[in-house]
């Protein structure tokens, strides 16, 4: 409280970029490589600061900055975003006494392994597309939320759909791999969508049926358009639409987006 008002605030330090290698020989499977743009951010007792001149409470930025090197720095074995997310949590949860709670954001930029004449290269990398990104929020009870998401993860069917797009690491994946099959259906024949809020549901209802330990996805799906081309008139067609040639866009666009929960408990 300062005076008869409430006060809360927080403070951290956003846009730290850190990239982490892992060496291993090449019949380990070569190297591993990580990019990680990090956000943290915590809630402290730090009142006086606010109020008056005495900021010895604050955990200063610039350390919560270091902080994010030298714990790339600990991680020894290779470790996913969240699991990094969650120890920086718990470092400043645990070292500061005055932070109640940690928020934690980290993008993960997508660093994939090339292959040269067939065989994954042992220290190669090449610049993906989507995006694996998570928010932790560690409490002083040792009490986690994490949130994990995939940024710019698209896909696209040339039929049956009349728009397009749209843990830990193996739950990232498997998660995924569950969306772009509920999206694409069967290889031979595909499946038909009536609308991208059928789509949504149906991708969202499977991966919590196949992760009980997932209690609830939020899916943003941009409906993006191939506009069909018909190019001359009538009388003299230089294009005529045949199911062939199409104008992509994606401005403007229609953005569904949901939120699918499991039902929480009365008790």
């Amino acid at each position: 409280m300062a005076g008869n008002l409430e006060l809360q605030g927080r403070h951290g330090k956003s846009r730290v970029r850190v990239a982490r290698v892992w060496r291993r020989p090449a019949a380990a499977g070569g190297d591993v490589m990580v990019e990680w743009n990090v956000a943290v951010s915590v809630v402290s007792d730090c009142l006086p600061s606010y109020t008056s001149s005495d900021n010895s409470a604050i955990v200063a930025t610039d350390s919560i900055k270091n902080t994010v090197y030298v714990k790339a720095k600990e991680c020894t074995e290779v470790v996913s975003v969240e699991e990094f997310a969650v120890i920086l949590g718990r470092h400043f949860t645990s070292l500061y006494p005055q932070v109640s709670e940690a928020t934690v954001t980290i993008v993960e930029r997508p660093w994939e392994r090339v292959a040269v004449d067939g065989k994954p290269h042992s220290h190669g990398f090449k610049v993906g597309v989507e995006k694996h990104s998570t928010e932790v929020i560690v409490k002083k009870s040792g009490s986690l939320l994490i949130n994990s998401g995939i940024q710019g993860y698209s896909l696209l069917k040339t039929t049956q759909l009349p728009s397009k797009p749209f843990c830990f690491t193996q739950r990232y994946q498997d998660v995924k791999k569950v969306l772009s099959e509920t999206f694409f259906g069967p290889a031979d024949v595909g499946v038909y969508s009536p609308s991208v809020q059928n789509t949504l549901y149906l991708m969202a209802k499977e991966v919590l049926t196949r992760f009980p330990d997932i209690s609830s996805i939020q899916l943003r799906m941009p409906n993006l358009h191939f506009l069909p081309v018909n190019l001359g008139s009538k009388e003299n067609p230089l294009v005529k639409f045949a199911d062939d040639v199409y104008l992509p866009t994606d401005e403007p666009h229609g953005t569904i987006e949901a939120t699918m929960s499991r039902p929480m408990s009365k008790l």
